[in-house]
């Protein structure tokens, strides 16, 4: 069975399992399904509160594509969520992705 296999098994036990969607998001990333990753990526932005590392991962993404002013504004977003729920280190890490950007 695939890491991804595996992954969308025990998802079927708990479809509501933000590590397992972000996880399974990178490994999409990974095999370059792009527009099921970004959905997922997406999906978990959404959550109430916002799952912080989806944020960079989709600007990384993103920026791969080549799609930079997108990026960007999903890295801004994430850094504000960051700040609100009080993850500095995820905050730095998003500002200094942001500002290799420019």
């Amino acid at each position: 069975m695939s890491r991804r296999e595996q992954l969308e098994s025990m998802l079927a036990d708990d479809p509501q399992d933000s590590f397992l969607r972000y996880a399974l998001a990178i490994e999409l990333k990974n095999e370059e399904a792009f527009d099921e990753s970004a959905a997922l990526f997406e999906s978990l932005m959404k959550d109430d509160p916002p799952y912080v590392p989806s944020f960079f991962m989709l600007g990384q993404q993103l920026v791969q594509q080549d799609k930079i002013e997108a990026a960007q504004n999903i890295l801004r977003e994430g850094i504000t969520q960051a700040q609100q729920q009080n993850d500095q280190h995820a905050a730095a890490e998003m500002t200094e992705f942001l500002a290799s950007l420019d």
